[in-house]
């Protein structure tokens, strides 16, 4: 331990000691804080006066005090100083009487010299650490004491108390106060419980036997104010240094708080400590004892697999604490959905899983699956949010489609993925087809992995455009994967499992890349290029070399940062309100551009965007679809676009399919259009032909 953050005043009038000290301290490579030397006792009583200081080298024979006196002065003005003091080479017998008075160390003259102090700096440090570990260890068991749920009462020889825990106290009614010293019989009493005479054969064994009395049962406490309650007591002797016993120690707690832990420990153990549904270890037995019972009574059961659509982004936007009353409200509606008979459990995040252990046909499961979609739907009001919420689940039959719950649960899991592929908010039976998709995955899956290195993946570009002029404005990058026995492959059939895995940030990485290496070609090639925007993942934009990789990737190209522009959607930027607001103020110091992708799909407060620093709103092509067919939609656009501008941000529309469409968003002051009606994602070649059209011709006004 260093004294770096402490401070020594010598109070002496040899020049050399001071010298010798300080070198010490230089030698030592532990210079103190500050280190003052003071000739005589009144000065270091005014140096004591103005600060405190960890330790004090005083000479007892001082121009201005002599002797013991010196330290006599000195000691009341100290609170936890230590005192080393320094005398002549016959003043032995002073220095120890100095040392009875509370000096912790002296040094004689003729020894007086570097290692001398040295040495006596590193005695008061260790003293004063092993003082500090001694009180630590005696907070430490008295925290351990207080906390434990047992009671404990400490003896002494005599059978007096010494020492009560705070469950002790809150049993036995008396406070640590008022029991010690007090005989062991008036503060703990205690009876048999069948003959209710005094008992007190356990601690008696412990202090005159000298060994360990074990665990008794038969005991009840009779409190101070004469409350009775059953107990479960040991005890077991002190001992002292000579290893004589010098009284016990008890251990005791009430039977019936035991027997509720034990209850309690139980339930914990196989519930949900959030939904308190039953968890994974509950379902199996109880899927195990129903496909017992549906063998021996030639019934049908069926499994219930349910994952909750978009859960992760209410989650991430709202934060965790609404995302667990959500849950819990889900639950709370799949309990009103079935019988006693059946089991709703909660497995992992927002999956539940239901088993309904008598069916007369598997059709009565669709059924209850459709009954528990419809429920769900319904508005979860949460706090001040109304959130609405939809689920996918997958349907497995004993015997159909297995006969062991390993078998049945892998079966409603893969059906519950058919239902998300089949557009979510559905339920679907188990086929043996799925298995074959199921399978299909995982392969693609490993083949990604290898997509980067066999230079599979290539970027398609599609044009946005502005609806006044007509001109290309910029250009989105989409990723595509030309796989090998597949053909061509498009990002809903791989970015998942991209992001599944992980592999999405290796991915987002040369995606990166490649749009800034394609960018300063077209530069090069005499074309006007223009901004590029790439699509980032949260899992990128949480990475913590994310920075990084921006800043390189326009280098390695000498790419103008203002030619890279970045879509995140909401999800990503709402996750962590204050660290995504630091993260986009760095890359606006880097220069590229930021835009809110989907923009109306998440779960954003809008007082936020005022303090994001981003550029663009997309509008979500979901409304862009129903401009025209939905006033809803169309009022929801138009809003869009009139904050858009309030707050002087490009407004981009995606999905422009359709002259009608384009009208409206020209006619509602859009500033941007993206969509199959200017053009599809084509190749870097063909989006070169976009760049080289005059603007008037890109679309027809």
């Amino acid at each position: 331990m260093t004294c770096t953050d402490r401070n020594i005043l010598l109070i002496d009038d040899d020049p050399s000691h001071a010298r010798a000290l300080e070198d010490a301290l230089v030698a030592a490579g532990d210079r103190p804080s500050t280190f003052e030397w003071v000739r005589t006792l009144s000065t270091g009583l005014e140096k004591l006066g103005q600060k405190g200081v960890w330790a004090i080298f005083l000479n007892l024979f001082l121009p201005d005090s002599r002797g013991v006196n010196t330290l006599a002065r000195l000691l009341p003005v100290i609170s936890a100083a230590s005192v080393v003091v320094l005398a002549g080479v016959d003043d032995e017998d002073i220095c120890g009487a100095a040392m009875l008075l509370g000096a912790r160390d002296y040094l004689l003259e003729g020894h007086i010299d570097t290692y001398a102090f040295a040495r006596a700096i590193r005695n008061v440090t260790e003293r004063e650490s092993a003082r500090g570990e001694l009180f630590r260890e005696k907070e430490r068991a008295q925290v351990i004491l207080d906390t434990i749920g047992d009671a404990v009462l400490i003896t002494d020889s005599s059978d007096n108390v010494r020492s009560l825990s705070v469950v002790a106290e809150r049993m036995t009614g008396w406070s640590m106060k008022e029991a010690a010293g007090r005989p062991l019989k008036d503060v703990f009493q205690i009876i048999d419980c069948i003959t209710h005479k005094p008992s007190s054969n356990s601690i008696e064994l412990a202090i005159r036997q000298n060994t360990t009395a074990g665990l008794s049962a038969n005991c009840i406490l009779i409190r101070r104010d004469g409350h009775e309650c059953a107990i479960e007591l040991s005890a077991a002797p002190v001992h002292d240094r000579d290893a004589q016993v010098s009284g016990a120690v008890i251990v005791f707690h009430q039977v019936s708080m035991l027997r509720a832990m034990v209850l309690e420990m139980s339930h914990v153990s196989q519930h949900d400590i959030l939904t308190d549904l039953p968890n994974r270890l509950l379902l199996r037995d109880r899927l195990t004892q129903a496909i017992s019972l549906a063998r021996r009574n030639h019934n049908e059961l069926a499994l219930l697999f349910l994952d909750l659509d978009g859960f992760k982004r209410i989650n991430d936007s709202l934060g965790h604490s609404i995302g667990d009353e959500l849950l819990q409200s889900v639950a709370e509606r799949l309990r009103t959905c079935v019988r006693k008979s059946d089991t709703v459990s909660r497995q992992d995040g927002d999956e539940f899983m239901i088993v309904l252990p008598k069916v007369t046909h598997a059709a009565d499961a669709g059924v209850s699956a459709a009954n528990i979609l419809t429920r769900l739907r319904e508005v979860h009001s949460i706090g001040k949010h109304s959130l609405r919420i939809t689920a996918s689940i997958g349907i497995s039959t004993y015997p159909e489609h297995g006969e062991d719950p390993e078998t049945l649960i892998k079966y409603a899991d893969t059906a519950m993925y058919h239902a998300k592929e089949r557009g979510r908010d559905n339920y679907q039976f188990f086929s043996p087809n799925m298995g074959v998709r199921a399978a299909e995955r995982q392969s693609l899956e490993g083949q990604l992995r290898y997509a980067l290195e066999r230079q599979e993946l290539l970027l398609h570009y599609q044009p946005k455009i502005n609806l006044q002029t007509g001109a290309v404005t910029s250009v989105e990058a989409l990723i595509r994967w030309q796989h090998r026995k597949r053909g061509l492959l498009f990002p809903e059939q791989f970015l998942t499992i991209a992001e599944d895995s992980g592999m999405i940030v290796a991915i987002g990485q040369w995606v990166l890349g490649e749009a800034c290496r394609q960018t300063r070609e077209w530069l090069e090639g005499g074309l006007v290029a223009v901004p590029v925007a790439v699509n980032i993942s949260s899992l990128e934009f949480r990475n913590e070399h994310f920075l990084e990789g921006i800043r390189e990737a326009l280098k390695n190209y000498g790419l103008d940062p203002g030619y890279l522009e970045l879509e995140l959607t909401e999800t990503a930027l709402m996750r962590h309100v204050e660290s995504t607001s630091s993260a986009l103020g760095s890359l606006k110091d880097i220069g590229v551009r930021l835009a809110i992708d989907d923009f109306g799909t998440g779960y954003s407060s809008l007082s936020y965007l005022t303090r994001l620093a981003i550029d663009a709103l997309k509008i979500d092509r979901s409304f862009v679809q129903n401009i025209i067919s939905s006033s809803d939609d169309a009022v929801v656009v138009s809003a869009v676009i009139s904050m858009g501008k309030s707050l002087k941000h490009r407004v981009i529309a995606e999905g422009v399919e359709t002259p009608e469409q384009l009208a409206f968003l020209r006619a509602h002051g859009c500033d941007e259009g993206q969509g199959y009606y200017f053009s599809p994602p084509v190749t870097a070649d063909r989006l070169a032909k976009f760049l080289e059209v005059p603007c008037q011709q890109v679309f027809v006004n």
